[in-house]
């Protein structure tokens, strides 16, 4: 489960390591009650009546948080990430007590801080229970997403995400944030303006999560344009702009390329999961810039950037995921849109490159090692090996169909180029044909007839390889 970071606890002073020698110990830990208590009602002061009073010309004051403070309440964030510490949190109703800090402080360094530890207390399953069960804390958290600090705002997402990753409770989560439709306009403008790729990766997360818990959510948010943020004037509400929530998408998965391709896994799955309705795919295909740029991004990832000749072929491994999603939306654009401009066929040669390369580094991953009796007899090892073998099979099938929709479109012209240039040499084309039969062999024997009539030699070498295919010419 995905914890919180936060600084080093600092060395205990002599007096409260003599509290801990005297039995006052939470749980099994070496950690103080006592000076956790203390904590705790510094943060209630904090927040306390009196304190909240306070004139215009302390608001500046409010801002900053005290360095022992800090450096103390950084410490509890760090004691958090254990069990014994955070059901204490728990019992002492802490939550309630951070709660009422996000309520109230102008602290962006406090509120991020309480929202970490939170996230660490919801990452046991009994806590988190507790925490999305509070209607208040709740409504309190998803206002953390209108906050305009980077810091709080990760922190935020990563709790969100906790809990949208727990059974028990991510329904609860799901119905708030469609409770809360000004959501939608705030993510949207994190993935489409922020630089900060690690808020834009666990953004995506929530969204990817999300999308893949609720389908009609994801299709409100597809459909979506702008919706008034809260707490904004009416009068201001026409000067805001309308976030649509595929260009946003781009954007954001443009941003996280920029810093390192491998972390685009969950921007690429989030538009694998729009092509599986309809209105998804139309909002990527509808707006011809859009669908241009999302085809150029994905089209050269997969030609220059994942899964390169250059490379092993065990990157397959890595990069399968991430692989299958990208050619799942190339094969689904490709499908639903071959009529635009940015679809032009003298692009199909590179695809088909690509996508052979993809299938002989598959076919390299997937030899058994000569004397593999040692590993087979680590249940574990042969788990992962079943699950790395069952999304390889996912990814060969995205490759095959849409490798046979290439073919299909393949004019004469653009195959005499292939085989002029390579990408159609008789080595690729054994590759293509071992994968595509039998399931695709109507479109295999149609571009054999095509190969007839620009190579005849090279068409009958490769039907001497493959005999069953009957290929009338």
């Amino acid at each position: 489960m995905d914890r919180n970071p936060s600084p080093p606890p600092p060395g205990r002073d002599e007096e409260e390591e003599e509290e801990v020698a005297g039995g006052d110990c939470i749980g099994s830990t070496v950690y103080s009650k006592h000076w956790l208590f203390g904590v705790l009602s510094g943060l209630i002061q904090i927040v306390s009546p009196e304190n909240t009073k306070s004139s215009s010309d302390d608001e500046e004051q409010q801002m900053e948080l005290d360095e022992e403070m800090e450096n103390e309440i950084c410490r509890v964030w760090d004691m958090s990430m254990d069990e014994d510490v955070a059901l204490f949190l728990q019992e002492f109703n802490a939550p309630d007590i951070f709660m009422g800090v996000l309520a109230k402080s102008k602290c962006p360094r406090l509120r991020e801080i309480c929202v970490g530890i939170l996230g660490n207390m919801a990452c046991f399953q009994e806590i988190c229970v507790s925490i999305s069960s509070n209607e208040n804390l709740g409504q309190v958290l998803l206002h953390c997403l209108y906050d305009s600090d980077p810091p709080t705002l990760l922190e935020t997402s990563r709790l969100l995400l906790t809990c949208l990753s727990q059974a028990e409770v991510a329904s609860v989560w799901v119905e708030r944030i469609r409770e809360h439709p000004a959501i939608y306009d705030n993510i949207c403008f994190i993935m489409s303006s922020s630089t900060n790729v690690d808020l834009l990766v666990k953004v995506g997360e929530v969204v990817d999560k999300l999308f893949d818990l609720d389908e009609k959510l994801m299709l409100e948010w597809v459909r979506n344009g702008a919706t008034q943020p809260l707490d904004q004037p009416q009068e201001e509400s026409e000067e805001q702009p309308v976030f649509r929530l595929v260009p946003c998408i781009l954007e954001a998965a443009k941003q996280v390329r920029s810093e390192n391709p491998e972390w685009l896994d969950v921007y690429m799955h989030i538009l694998q999961l729009l092509t599986t309705v309809d209105d998804g795919i139309q909002a990527i295909v509808h707006c011809p810039d859009t669908g241009k740029d999302i085809w150029n991004l994905l089209f050269d990832l997969v030609c220059h950037e994942f899964c390169q000749s250059d490379d092993p072929p065990i990157i397959l491994q890595e990069q399968k995921t991430v692989l299958a999603s990208v050619f799942s939306v190339l094969s689904a654009i490709y499908a639903s849109q071959t009529e635009q401009e940015y679809l032009k066929i003298e692009k199909d040669l590179p695809l088909i490159d690509s996508l052979i390369r993809v299938l002989q580094n598959m076919e390299q991953c997937q030899k058994k090692p000569e004397n593999s009796a040692e590993s087979n007899t680590d249940e574990t090892k042969k788990t992962d090996l079943t699950q790395d073998d069952f999304h390889l099979k996912i990814l060969k099938d995205i490759l095959c169909e849409f490798l046979s929709n290439i073919f299909q479109a393949l004019t004469k012209e653009t195959v005499a180029q292939g085989v002029k240039e390579g990408q159609l040499s008789k080595q690729k084309c054994s590759s293509a044909f071992q994968n595509l039969l039998p399931f695709y062999s109507p479109v295999v024997e149609d571009f054999i007839k095509i190969l007839h009539e620009v190579d005849k030699a090279l068409a009958d070498d490769l039907e001497k390889s493959f005999p069953g295919l009957k290929v009338q010419t």
